[in-house]
Protein backbone atom coordinates (compact mmCIF):
# COMPACT_ATOMS: atom_id res chain seq x y z
CA UNK A 1 0.00 0.00 0.00
CA UNK A 2 1.65 3.36 -0.75
CA UNK A 3 0.27 6.64 1.03
CA UNK A 4 0.21 9.68 -1.00
CA UNK A 5 -0.02 13.05 0.99
CA UNK A 6 -0.31 16.57 -0.67
CA UNK A 7 0.20 19.66 1.27
CA UNK A 8 0.53 23.55 0.04
CA UNK A 9 -2.77 24.42 -1.06
CA UNK A 10 -4.13 27.59 -0.03
CA UNK A 11 -5.45 30.95 -0.94
CA UNK A 12 -3.24 33.15 -3.67
CA UNK A 13 -4.49 36.18 -5.81
CA UNK A 14 -3.81 36.02 -9.26
CA UNK A 15 -0.78 36.36 -10.72
CA UNK A 16 0.92 34.47 -7.93
CA UNK A 17 2.65 31.94 -7.54
CA UNK A 18 2.18 28.73 -5.02
CA UNK A 19 4.13 25.29 -4.51
CA UNK A 20 2.64 21.70 -3.67
CA UNK A 21 4.38 19.15 -2.59
CA UNK A 22 3.51 15.44 -2.28
CA UNK A 23 4.99 12.54 -0.79
CA UNK A 24 4.65 9.03 -0.85
CA UNK A 25 5.57 6.14 1.62
CA UNK A 26 5.46 2.28 0.80
CA UNK A 27 6.87 1.81 -2.24
CA UNK A 28 10.28 2.93 -3.33
CA UNK A 29 10.13 6.32 -4.09
CA UNK A 30 12.57 6.24 -6.89
CA UNK A 31 10.25 3.76 -9.40
CA UNK A 32 7.06 5.66 -9.10
CA UNK A 33 6.07 7.99 -11.85
CA UNK A 34 4.15 10.98 -10.11
CA UNK A 35 1.28 13.02 -11.39
CA UNK A 36 -0.63 15.83 -10.64
CA UNK A 37 -4.38 16.21 -11.30
CA UNK A 38 -7.48 18.86 -10.66
CA UNK A 39 -11.00 18.59 -10.14
CA UNK A 40 -13.34 21.05 -9.61
CA UNK A 41 -16.82 21.05 -8.57
CA UNK A 42 -19.31 19.41 -11.20
CA UNK A 43 -16.41 18.24 -13.40
CA UNK A 44 -14.38 15.42 -13.93
CA UNK A 45 -10.62 15.29 -12.64
CA UNK A 46 -8.39 16.66 -15.29
CA UNK A 47 -4.79 15.86 -15.99
CA UNK A 48 -2.37 19.00 -14.96
CA UNK A 49 1.28 17.19 -15.20
CA UNK A 50 3.30 13.78 -14.50
CA UNK A 51 7.25 12.86 -13.77
CA UNK A 52 8.19 9.35 -14.27
CA UNK A 53 10.77 7.87 -11.93
CA UNK A 54 13.80 9.25 -13.56
CA UNK A 55 12.48 12.95 -14.39
CA UNK A 56 13.89 12.27 -17.37
CA UNK A 57 10.02 12.03 -19.00
CA UNK A 58 7.77 15.48 -18.55
CA UNK A 59 4.37 15.79 -18.87
CA UNK A 60 1.82 19.11 -19.19
CA UNK A 61 -1.50 19.38 -19.82
CA UNK A 62 -1.62 22.69 -22.66
CA UNK A 63 -3.48 24.92 -20.01
CA UNK A 64 -0.55 24.82 -17.65
CA UNK A 65 2.67 24.96 -20.07
CA UNK A 66 5.15 27.40 -19.59
CA UNK A 67 3.51 28.01 -16.23
CA UNK A 68 3.23 25.43 -14.43
CA UNK A 69 6.44 22.64 -13.19
CA UNK A 70 7.07 19.74 -12.01
CA UNK A 71 9.80 18.61 -10.15
CA UNK A 72 10.69 15.57 -8.01
CA UNK A 73 13.36 14.99 -5.14
CA UNK A 74 13.89 11.28 -4.77
CA UNK A 75 15.99 11.15 -1.86
CA UNK A 76 12.77 13.54 0.03
CA UNK A 77 10.12 10.92 -1.63
CA UNK A 78 8.79 14.37 -2.72
CA UNK A 79 6.67 15.48 -5.92
CA UNK A 80 6.69 19.24 -6.58
CA UNK A 81 4.15 21.27 -8.74
CA UNK A 82 5.50 25.03 -8.74
CA UNK A 83 2.57 27.27 -10.06
CA UNK A 84 3.03 30.55 -11.44
CA UNK A 85 1.11 33.29 -13.06
CA UNK A 86 -1.86 31.23 -11.56
CA UNK A 87 -5.40 32.60 -12.84
CA UNK A 88 -8.82 32.35 -10.91
CA UNK A 89 -9.41 29.44 -13.50
CA UNK A 90 -6.58 27.18 -11.61
CA UNK A 91 -8.71 27.15 -8.77
CA UNK A 92 -9.52 23.62 -8.00
CA UNK A 93 -8.70 20.80 -5.75
CA UNK A 94 -5.24 19.56 -6.56
CA UNK A 95 -4.83 15.40 -6.45
CA UNK A 96 -1.21 13.81 -6.21
CA UNK A 97 -1.32 10.29 -7.93
CA UNK A 98 1.34 7.45 -8.07
CA UNK A 99 2.02 4.89 -10.27
CA UNK A 100 4.13 1.78 -9.65
CA UNK A 101 7.09 0.77 -11.96
CA UNK A 102 5.82 3.74 -14.44
CA UNK A 103 2.71 4.32 -16.14
CA UNK A 104 1.44 3.04 -19.24
CA UNK A 105 -0.53 6.56 -18.86
CA UNK A 106 0.54 8.88 -17.40
CA UNK A 107 -1.56 11.23 -18.82
CA UNK A 108 -4.50 9.44 -17.38
CA UNK A 109 -6.46 8.97 -14.39
CA UNK A 110 -6.59 4.94 -15.08
CA UNK A 111 -2.27 5.58 -15.13
CA UNK A 112 -2.50 6.04 -11.65
CA UNK A 113 -2.72 3.23 -9.15
CA UNK A 114 -3.00 5.47 -5.49
CA UNK A 115 -4.20 9.01 -4.76
CA UNK A 116 -3.73 11.32 -2.21
CA UNK A 117 -6.82 13.24 -0.10
CA UNK A 118 -6.17 16.31 -2.49
CA UNK A 119 -5.29 19.92 -1.59
CA UNK A 120 -7.06 22.98 -2.28
CA UNK A 121 -5.65 25.81 -3.90
CA UNK A 122 -8.33 29.04 -4.78
CA UNK A 123 -7.26 31.88 -7.09
CA UNK A 124 -8.85 35.45 -6.18
CA UNK A 125 -9.19 37.51 -8.77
Amino acid sequence: QVQVVESGGRLVQAGGSLRLSCTAVGHPFNRLTMGWFRQVPGKGRDFVAAISWSGDNIHYADSVKGRFTISRANAKSTVYLQMNSLNPEDTAVYYCAAALDGSNWPTEIIGYNYWGQGTQVTVSS
